[in-house]
């Protein structure tokens, strides 16, 4: 198997220039994700709710960063949730509940869980090296 880097750095790049253009102050959220990206899978998903009405700029900036690790992932061949229904997201990310996409439905496993992670870790690091760059 070749190495594949998935853009992990050019999609980081984007990321942190839409969040600066929509407003400067989200870009220090770039080292909140990187240390809750620790924390697991669940945690970082749900941060964007946290954020969601009080601080809505940061709560995009974490949005976004979420459904481009669901885009890198599902190219790896691995299916993250992205469903607008929080309840059934969160099931879905502890492997409760399969993940459904058309007629396909596949259950997150805890090896599927631990690849993930490793690349939200790297993405988050690279929209870390981003931020630093544009700050």
């Amino acid at each position: 198997m070749a190495w594949q880097t998935y853009g992990l750095d050019r999609e980081a790049q984007k990321l942190v220039l839409a969040a600066k253009k929509r407003d400067a102050d989200s870009l220090n959220q770039s080292f909140k994700m990187r240390m809750t990206a620790a924390y697991g899978l669940e945690r970082f998903w749900g941060e964007q709710l946290r954020l969601r009405g009080k601080e809505q700029s940061k709560a995009d900036y974490w949005k976004e960063t979420w459904d481009s690790l669901v885009k890198i992932m599902d190219k790896a061949g691995i299916k993250l949730p992205n469903h607008s229904d929080i309840e059934i997201t969160s099931q879905q990310l502890w492997g409760d509940i399969p993940i459904v996409e058309g007629d396909a439905s596949t259950k997150l496993s805890l090896n599927d869980q631990r690849i993930a992670l490793a690349v939200l870790t790297q993405f988050c690091d690279c929209l870390v090296w981003w931020t630093q760059r544009y700050k």
